[in-house]
């Protein structure tokens, strides 16, 4: 499990779209709008992965 700090994240349309790319890419996630965090269960290349799909959709996102 990695944890992901996505700062940018504020309200419940973010975490919708953040659902949904990662559930495009077939990750295994868990999302804490509370937190601003995003909860990756995988391997490195999932949480690389994660990272540049939250990118591309406009959310910055690091390692906790």
């Amino acid at each position: 499990m990695t944890l992901l700090k996505v700062p940018d994240m504020h309200c419940g349309k973010c975490v919708e779209r953040i659902t949904k790319v990662l559930n495009s890419e077939g990750l295994d996630f868990s999302v804490s709008l509370e937190n601003h965090t995003v909860e990756i269960r995988g391997d490195q290349a999932a949480v690389e992965t994660a990272i540049s799909a939250l990118d591309d959709c406009g959310f910055s996102a690091e390692q906790a």
